[in-house]
């Protein structure tokens, strides 16, 4: 019996692909993870062949050089936002996350709560992860974002966010949900870098990415 799907075939063009994307900048990639990363049963289901876990597996043959940020929006934390699938809250599901990602290997460097708002369950979150020993950094919300592209790259816009500060040359940003800030978090973290005169780079990955597409193609 064939199968449609050929997963080590997968797991090896992905994993090459992103060191290469590494080595384009100056060992340091912001890569925003869409999508699920260990339970992704909707691409299982329609196309056979494809683990659940398929990128978690490909970041698995990387975890030397990666290390993982949770992003969470305050919003959410507040709001009590809760996972569909799972029936839990989007700050129990990064308990989860950081739980599961450990037990695998993978180094969980931080959490960045984005859309920040003093608040007294943002702030017992925090403590919570601290007593982990998880650090919690703070991005903020940026008056006119999207569009008011100069004053969001800018001091007054990115620079009052924290910079997160990690290791490992693969950043790898991943979320509950859609809608918590992964790719704000990116760029607020490459105005960072370049500030500090590091040439960081940004990709996001998909469950199937087009890794040879120019950024100015309609697909993109």
């Amino acid at each position: 019996m064939k199968i449609g799907f050929d997963n080590n075939k997968y797991l090896t063009m992905q994993s090459a692909h992103i060191r290469e994307r590494i080595a384009q900048f100056d060992n340091k990639l912001y890569l925003e993870f869409g999508g699920k990363l260990f339970d992704d049963y909707h691409a299982s289901r329609v196309l056979p062949g494809f683990q659940p876990d398929s990128k978690l597996q490909m970041l698995l043959q990387l975890k030397d050089q990666a290390e993982i940020v949770v992003v969470i929006s305050a919003e959410d934390i507040v709001n009590n936002k809760v996972r569909g699938d799972y029936g839990i809250t989007y700050d129990m599901d990064v308990l989860r996350l950081i739980d599961a990602f450990q037990g695998m290997g993978l180094f969980v460097g931080s959490v960045c709560v984005t859309m920040y708002t003093a608040h007294p369950d943002v702030e017992n979150f925090e403590a919570k992860l601290n007593s982990l020993g998880i650090r919690t950094f703070r991005h903020y919300k940026i008056a006119g974002y999207p569009n008011d592209v100069a004053h969001i790259v800018s001091d007054d816009g990115y620079g009052k966010n924290d910079y997160i500060e990690t290791q490992r040359p693969l950043v790898v940003i991943t979320a509950p949900g859609p809608g918590s800030g992964k790719m704000a978090v990116c760029l607020s973290q490459l105005y960072h870098e370049y500030k500090r005169g590091v040439r960081a780079g940004y990709a996001k990955f998909e469950t199937f990415p087009i890794w040879n597409l120019p950024l100015k193609h309609p697909v993109n």
